[in-house]
This record gives structure tokens, C-alpha cells and sequence, in this order.
């Protein structure tokens, strides 16, 4: 392709996903196909001549699209949003064409000292202490599979990482609610499953802090080396909030490093009023959140902040000659921060975000979300056939029909979901507490508005009413 051709087909697509944006209510959220309907559209050996971008583009809209499922809908509700604004897209661009790879200094010195402004911004924005420095990672499961390599070379003066396991046998802890990259991340590590410790939580679904201090010191009485506790800010099926400052004691009683997953709630710290949060935060080692989550930052973006840079790059770091510079000892080489050697240069997406939306145009977003997360839960609350199922300290409301026989409540809520995101209007998903099926809503789309909510809540209550007549 040209450069006269490139120029004619960037403004065909630049058009094409402005529609987009504007349109994308407009799409089924969820696709109504069948497993393998987009795989057999597609020839099964590549073209041996080149073909024309119009046809490409073609199949793009006429065999990929019909298979999208739509997170840029507002009313795409499950799991947690991937954010993205305007912005974000064409930074991204830029990113694309500039081409950077990332991994030290000297092969893009404005994308290392940008990440390094922006990643300041950012801890300020969300009140942490001036003692964490941040990087950018790819995902909070890679961030937290930093924190705990991190944290087991800090138990053995780096010692695994020279010689090998020689014995040890080390403990992880994290609430039973926490995600499963805590657990794959322990594995990784070569820590083992068996020696991951999921804590009991609460009446809220927030970690017991007792139980954890009991844990941990009848695991030293066992000959076991404790050397990391995940907390949550938000753990991913209730948004429940880890007790910090009561952890971050235990932790430094017993010296065990301290990280926090904050990888969706966290951004929510840009609003003083939920700073309650994260109280006790600036005494722990390590915190991520994710910006590609709910900071209107398209995939993917991670903040990932320690208190000891200096431990983070001794487990890390491996200087070949090829990638020794003249200034490594007046830089940072981000290669060294983290797992992979490459790195994209994602500082710029989340600093156009920023200073396109402003400090103030992300908080008043985000308190809307959280307003209406708020108002769903009083109309559930109010409702006589639904029952809240967990508190909604945010916007993740997590709730279940209970207009019926209760060994078919289970199956009947599940229904209700089915249904709705067969329809296409509407994206919901399920988790399961007190070991009942519990519909989930997360609502977090830079485009939402309360009318979103209100369709949606309106849509359950009548889909829950079908249900209930008798058939």
C-alpha cells in the first residue's frame, strides 16, 4: 500500500469508527451466533496474492462484525468495563504509527519520561503516597505476578532466582473473593497452589483480617515462610473492600510483603469522598489498578506502583551487552520493571485521557457511575420480588429474583439472564454467593447515562415477570 492509498483508506476507517461510536447501540451487544459460525467463513489457507483493501475491509464489516460482541455499548454491563474514550483511540493511532518499542531509554526517551510524568499524575490524582514510583504494565494479573516474584526474592535476598527453590516453602494469602490471577500468579511463581491461603471473609465479602494474622502464624509454627498477602479494593464479583490499614499491620509485623489489587475500584480513589477505601494503602509495598478498566483508557493499560523500585528491578533486571547504553546510570530502563523485555508505548494513551477529559471531567464520570450504582440498589432494595445480595460500595450491583420455590430459584434467575442477553439489548453476567446464582451488573461505559441503567433495570423486572406467571 501507498502512501496515497493509506491516506484515502485511514479517513475511510477514521469514518467508519466515528459511526461507530455514534451507532453502537444500535448492534446486538451480545452476538447471536453459534461456535464455529465465524471460524468456516474464513478460507483456510492464506491468500498467496495480495488482495484489495476494499475486500479486506469488506469481510471486516461482513464476516467479523456480526461476531463482536460489544463492549463499547452502554449497555454492555458484564464482567467489568474496558474503558475507552475518543482520546484514548487516537493516541492508540499514534502509537501504531510511531511504532515505538519501549524497553530502555535510549530507544524512545520521550515515551520513558513521559510514563514516568504520567504515571506521578496519575498516583496523585488517586491520593497515594509520594513514596510509591510507578510503571506501566500490560494487565493487573502481570502486575500481580510482579508483586509476588517481587516479594519471594525480597524473602531470599534474591536467592531463588540464582540457585533455585532449595527447600523453601513459602505461603501467599489473598481473600477467598480475590481473583484467580492471585492463584495462577502463585503458580507461576512455582510457589504452588497447595500453599496459596484464601481467607475467610465477611458478612460484606471483605477479608477477615483475624482470620489472616491466625493464618499466617500457624503457618510459621508449620515451618512455612509467609512472604505475600494480596488485599482487594474491589474484589471482581461484589467490589468488596479489604480491611488495608488492618492488613498492612499484620503484614509489617511479620514482614511479609503487602500488595493491593485495586484493578477496577481503584480509580475511584480520583473522588476524595471514596478514599475511605484505601485508607492504610500507603504503608503497603505494592498497588495496581488498571486505567484500561474504568479510566476511560483503551486495553491495555496498567498502573502498577511499588514503594521499593530497587527490589523490583533486582528481580528483574538482566543487562546483556546489546542492551547496555552510556546513560543507564541516569535513567530508567523500564525493561527492567517488569516481565517482558518489549514494551508499547502506552504512556501516551492514558496522558491524552487526561488531559483531554481534565482531573475533574474523570471525577464527575465516575461519582455519576457510582451515583446510579447507588440508585439501582435502593430499587432493588424497595422491590418485593428482588433481594440485594451484596453492599454496593460502587457501581457493581449483584442481586436475585426471589418470586418463586426456592430449589428452582437458582435456575430461574439463570433464565432471566439467558433471556435477556439472547435479546441482544442488554450484557449481564452471574456469580455465585452464599452458594446461590446471583445476577451481576458492572456499569462503567464512558458513554452511560441513567436511562442505560433505568432500561436495563426495567428490562430484568419485566423478563422476571414472564417468568413468574404461570406458565
Amino acid at each position: 500500500m501507498n502512501t496515497k492509498d493509506f491516506r484515502k483508506h485511514a479517513h475511510e476507517l477514521v469514518d467508519w469508527m466515528a459511526d461507530y461510536f455514534e451507532n453502537v447501540e444500535d448492534y446486538p451487544v451480545l452476538p447471536d451466533i453459534q461456535p464455529g459460525d465465524i471460524f468456516k467463513q474464513i478460507p483456510t489457507e492464506a491468500p498467496k496474492t495480495p488482495e484489495s483493501f476494499e475486500a479486506i475491509f469488506k469481510d471486516f464489516k461482513d464476516v467479523i462484525m456480526p461476531g463482536i460482541t460489544h463492549w463499547e455499548s452502554p449497555n454492555f454491563m458484564a464482567y467489568f468495563p474496558a474503558n475507552k474514550s475518543k482520546a484514548s483511540v487516537l493516541a492508540e493511532m499514534l502509537m501504531s504509527t510511531l511504532g515505538s518499542q519501549c524497553m530502555i531509554w535510549l530507544t524512545s526517551p520521550a515515551a520513558a519520561e513521559l510514563e514516568e510524568s504520567v504515571m506521578n499524575w496519575v498516583r496523585d490524582m488517586l491520593g497515594l503516597s509520594k513514596s510509591f514510583t510507578g510503571v506501566i504494565q500490560d494487565t493487573a494479573s502481570t502486575a500481580t505476578l510482579c508483586a509476588i516474584l517481587t516479594a519471594r526474592e525480597r524473602a531470599t535476598g534474591y536467592a531463588v532466582n540464582e540457585k533455585g527453590f532449595q527447600e523453601q516453602k513459602f505461603t501467599v494469602y489473598a481473600s477467598s473473593e480475590i481473583h484467580s490471577s492471585i492463584e495462577k500468579a502463585v503458580k507461576i511463581a512455582g510457589i504452588g497452589a497447595a500453599q496459596f491461603r484464601p481467607i475467610a471473609v465477611d458478612e460484606n465479602f471483605a477479608m477477615r483480617a483475624e482470620v489472616l494474622s491466625n493464618t499466617i502464624e500457624e503457618d510459621i509454627a508449620k515451618g512455612f515462610t509467609p512472604i505475600c498477602v494480596v488485599s482487594a479494593i474491589g474484589t471482581t464479583s461484589t467490589t468488596a473492600i479489604d480491611p488495608i490499614a488492618a492488613i498492612s499491620k499484620i503484614c509489617q509485623t511479620h514482614k511479609v510483603w503487602h500488595h493491593v489489587d485495586a484493578a477496577y475500584a481503584g480509580t475511584a480513589l480520583v473522588l476524595p469522598e471514596m478514599r475511605w477505601m484505601s485508607e492504610g494503602v500507603e504503608e503497603a509495598d505494592s498497588f495496581v489498578f488498571n486505567p484500561h478498566k474504568w479510566m476511560f483508557t483503551n486495553f491495555d493499560c496498567t498502573a502498577y506502583y511499588v514503594k521499593d523500585p530497587v527490589a523490583l528491578v533486582n528481580t528483574f533486571t538482566i543487562t546483556p551487552d546489546y542492551l547496555k547504553t552510556s546513560v543507564d546510570g541516569e535513567v530508567k530502563n523500564y525493561r527492567d520493571w517488569g516481565i517482558p523485555l518489549g514494551r508499547r508505548f502506552r504512556a501516551l494513551k492514558l496522558w491524552f485521557v487526561i488531559r483531554e477529559m481534565g482531573v475533574e471531567g474523570i471525577q464527575s464520570t465516575i461519582r455519576k457511575h457510582i451515583t446510579l450504582g447507588k440508585w439501582l440498589a435502593n430499587e432493588i432494595i424497595a422491590h418485593p420480588d428482588f433481594e440485594l445480595m451484596a453492599p454496593v460500595p460502587l457501581n457493581t450491583v449483584c442481586f436475585r429474583f426471589t418470586s418463586g420455590p426456592e430449589d428452582q430459584l437458582d435456575q430461574i434467575n439463570e433464565q432471566i439472564m439467558t433471556s435477556i442477553n439472547k435479546s441482544g439489548k442488554l450484557f449481564f453476567t452471574q456469580t455465585k454467593l452464599y452458594d446461590q446464582f446471583t445476577l451481576r451488573l458492572s456499569f462503567g461505559n464512558t458513554n452511560l447515562e441513567a436511562y442505560h441503567v433505568e432500561n436495563a433495570w426495567q428490562l430484568i423486572r419485566e423478563t422476571a415477570s414472564k417468568l413468574k406467571q404461570p406458565q
